[in-house]
C-alpha cells in the first residue's frame, strides 16, 4: 500500500507541489543538534542547514515569524533574505514571509526598533473626532516598516466586533462594539496596508467579537441568530469585500451552530459541532459562493487547543482543506532536524488523501493557483530586488523614522478618553507628592519619567503591584498628596505572548483579581484620607465601575505600549529607561498640556 502511493506522489508532482505551497509554518525555535525529548527555546535568528534543505526539498508556501525571531535591523533582514534565496535557489515560488503586527499589545518587531502603535481599540476611540485618519495612517506606517524588514504578510487586521466584555482573547484587539465603525476601520486600515505592497489579512472570520473562550485553551461557541450574525459579526468582512479585495481572511476555531450544525467526532470520541476552520458550510457555501471572497483564505494557527485537542495534525489539515482553506497555518511544529520527516509525512497524507477521495485535486490545485496568484500580484518575487546592505540602510531609515514617531504620538494624543473629572485636572507644580500605583515596575518608570518632565518641581514616587516591598509602598502612599492607580484588565492572553509555547508561563501569571483588589484598597484608602485619586485604565475600561466611587478622575488609553533604552550618563553609568506615546499622552492629559479628545468605543457601567 505504501509503495503504491509513493508511485502515485511521484506521478503527479504538480499535486505535491500544490499541497506544499498550501502550508505555513512557525520557525519561532529550532535546536539544530538536538534529537531529543527535551523542549526547544532556542530562538531561530539565523537560518540553518537543516532548514534551508528543509525548504528546497519540500516546497513550502510560507513561514511565519515571532518576536524570538527578531533582534535587530540587520539580523531580521539577513534573515529574510536566506529565506526567500532558499526558496529562489531551489526554483520553488518566493515565501510568504507573515508577522503578526497589529499595533497595540501585539506585536512582533522590537517596540524600540519599530513605531509602536496604539492597538485597534485606541484606534475605535479616534474615530468619532477623526474618523479613519489613524487606522490609514498606522496602516500605511506599519506596512513600509514591515516590507523595509523583508516580510510580505501581515495577519492584521483584527475586525472581531468585541461585543462581550468578558472577551479574554480579542477584547483591546477590536476597534470596538460598533460593527459599522469597526467595519470602517477595518477597511481603511486593510486598504492602507496592501496600498503600500503588503498582503493584509483580515481575522478572525466569521469572527471571535462574542466569546468568553479564548480559542488557544479551548473550542467558543457563538450562539448568535442569523440576523445579528449578518449585522455584527460578519458585515466587517462583507462590507471589506464589497468595498476592496481583501489579500486573506483568517478563519477562526470557533463553533458558529447557527451557521453549521454538523456534528462530527473529535479524536476522544466526543461528539462536537464543527469548528468554521472545519466548515465546509462556513468557509465555502457562505465566504467564497455567498459573500464573494475571492482572495486566500488562512487558518488560524492549527496548534491552538481548539483544534489540536479535537483532531490529529494530519486530520487537521486534511478537514480544513475539504473546508476550503488555502493555507493551514502552523500545522505541525518543527523544532529541531528530527522534526522535518513529520513536514514530509504530512505533504505526503494529504496527497494519499486526494488519492483516496478525501479531498479534490481540482480543488487542491485551484486553491495553490490563488496562492500564486496572490504572490504575483503583490510581486513577492521583487522581495529581495535591493543588495542586502542596501536593504539594511533602507530600513534603518524607515523603521522608527521621526516622521512615524509623530504620527504614534498623535495617535496617543487623540486616543485618551476622560470617563470622569471632578475638577482636579490638570494636576499643577502646586502639588507637592504624587504617588503612582503601577502593574509592574516598568510601567513605574514610564509614567514616572513622562509625568517629571512635566512636573519638575513635584515628588513622584512609584510603587509596583508586583512588588513584595509592602512596608516601603506603604510609607510612599502616606506621603502623597495624589494618587494614581492604573489597571490592565484583562490579563494578556495568548495571542499576545506569542502563541502556545506560552503556554506554561501565561498559566503561571499573577491573578487578576489580586491586583484590582490591591488597587481598589489603595483608592479607598486614599479618598478617606483626603488625598485626590486618578485611574487610569490601560486596557478595556469595562471594569472602571469598581473604581469609579472613589476616583476623582477616571481616563482610558486603551494600550500601554513602552520603549525600552539603554545608555551611559555622563558619570559612567548604565542606564535603562522605559517610555512610550501612551504615557507621554497621559501625562499631558493630566498635567493640562493637552485636552483628552477621545470618545469610548465600547459601552461601560459607571
Amino acid at each position: 500500500m505504501s509503495t503504491s502511493c509513493a508511485v502515485k506522489t511521484k506521478e503527479d508532482p504538480l499535486l505535491k507541489q500544490s499541497v506544499a505551497q498550501k502550508l505555513m509554518i512557525d520557525l519561532r525555535y529550532f535546536c539544530e543538534d538536538a534529537d531529543t525529548a527535551e523542549t526547544c527555546r532556542t530562538p531561530l535568528i539565523e537560518l540553518l542547514p537543516p532548514l534551508v534543505d528543509m525548504i528546497a526539498d519540500t516546497g513550502i508556501g510560507g513561514v511565519i515569524l515571532f518576536a524570538e525571531n527578531l533582534q535587530d535591523i540587520s539580523q531580521i533582514l539577513t534573515l529574510n533574505y536566506a529565506l526567500q534565496q532558499a526558496a529562489k535557489a531551489a526554483g520553488h515560488p518566493p515565501l510568504f514571509i507573515a508577522i503578526d503586527q497589529e499595533g497595540g499589545r501585539v506585536v512582533r518587531i522590537p517596540q524600540n526598533l519599530g513605531t509602536s502603535f496604539a492597538g485597534n481599540m485606541a484606534i475605535g476611540a479616534t474615530y468619532a473626532k477623526h474618523g479613519g485618519k489613524f487606522a490609514r495612517e498606522s496602516g500605511e506606517i506599519m506596512a513600509k516598516e514591515l516590507m523595509s524588514l523583508g516580510f510580505n504578510l501581515n495577519f492584521a487586521p483584527t475586525v472581531d466586533v468585541n461585543v462581550n466584555p468578558l472577551n479574554p482573547v480579542i477584547n483591546v484587539r477590536s476597534y470596538g462594539e460598533e460593527a459599522k465603525v469597526v467595519a470602517e476601520l477595518g477597511r481603511v486600515q486593510l486598504a492602507a496596508m496592501q496600498s503600500q505592497g503588503m498582503l493584509a489579512t483580515l481575522k478572525h472570520f466569521p469572527g471571535h467579537g462574542d466569546t468568553s473562550v479564548d480559542s488557544h485553551t479551548g473550542l467558543p461557541r457563538v450562539d448568535h441568530d442569523l440576523l445579528q450574525i449578518e449585522n455584527s459579526d460578519l458585515l466587517p468582512f462583507s462590507y471589506a469585500i464589497e468595498h476592496d479585495s481583501p489579500a486573506m481572511i483568517m478563519t477562526a476555531h470557533i463553533q458558529y451552530p447557527e451557521l453549521d450544525n454538523t456534528e462530527f467526532t473529535n479524536k476522544e470520541g466526543e461528539a462536537s459541532i464543527l469548528p468554521a476552520t472545519m466548515s465546509r458550510k462556513i468557509l465555502t457555501d457562505l465566504l467564497r459562493n455567498k459573500m464573494g471572497f475571492k482572495g486566500v483564505i488562512v487558518t488560524d494557527a492549527l496548534n491552538m487547543a481548539g483544534i489540536a485537542h479535537y483532531f490529529d495534525q494530519t486530520e487537521a489539515v486534511i478537514k480544513t482543506f475539504a473546508a476550503g482553506a488555502d493555507i493551514a497555518l502552523m500545522p505541525l511544529t518543527i523544532r529541531r532536524p528530527a522534526d522535518i520527516k513529520d513536514l514530509n509525512k504530512l505533504i505526503d497524507d494529504v496527497v494519499r488523501a486526494v488519492h483516496k477521495g478525501r479531498l479534490s485535486r481540482q480543488e487542491i490545485v485551484e486553491s495553490a493557483q490563488r496562492i500564486e496568484q496572490a504572490k504575483s500580484q503583490y510581486q513577492l518575487a521583487q522581495g529581495n530586488a535591493l543588495p542586502l546592505e542596501q536593504a539594511i540602510e533602507q530600513a534603518q531609515n524607515t523603521l522608527g523614522s521621526k516622521q512615524h514617531r509623530q504620527v504614534e504620538q498623535a495617535l496617543a494624543n487623540s486616543t485618551i478618553v476622560q470617563i470622569k473629572n471632578n475638577n482636579v485636572l490638570p494636576v499643577s507644580n502646586k502639588v507637592n507628592n504624587i504617588h503612582l500605583s503601577m502593574p509592574d515596575t516598568t510601567k513605574c518608570m514610564a509614567l514616572t519619567f513622562a509625568l517629571k518632565t512635566r512636573l519638575p518641581a513635584v515628588h513622584i514616587s512609584c510603587s509596583s503591584l508586583a512588588s513584595s516591598n509592602t512596608t516601603a509602598n506603604l510609607a510612599l502612599f502616606e506621603q502623597a498628596d495624589v494618587l494614581i492607580a492604573a489597571d490592565i484588565s484583562p490579563n494578556q492572553s495568548l495571542a499576545e505572548l506569542g502563541g502556545m509555547d506560552d503556554i506554561q508561563s501565561w498559566r503561571q501569571r499573577t491573578p487578576k483579581e489580586l491586583q484590582l483588589s490591591q488597587q481598589l484598597a489603595q483608592l479607598q484608602a486614599a479618598k478617606t484620607q483626603g488625598k485626590t485619586t486618578i485611574f487610569i485604565s490601560l486596557r478595556t475600561p469595562y471594569n472602571v465601575g469598581l473604581f469609579a466611587e472613589y476616583a476623582d478622575v477616571i481616563l482610558a488609553s486603551f494600550a500601554y505600549n513602552l520603549n525600552k533604552t539603554e545608555y551611559m550618563d555622563d558619570y559612567g553609568r548604565f542606564i535603562t529607561q522605559y517610555n512610550g506615546a501612551i504615557y507621554n499622552a497621559l501625562a499631558d492629559v493630566i498635567t493640562g498640556k493637552i485636552i483628552a479628545t477621545g470618545s469610548l468605543p465600547v459601552s461601560i457601567e459607571l
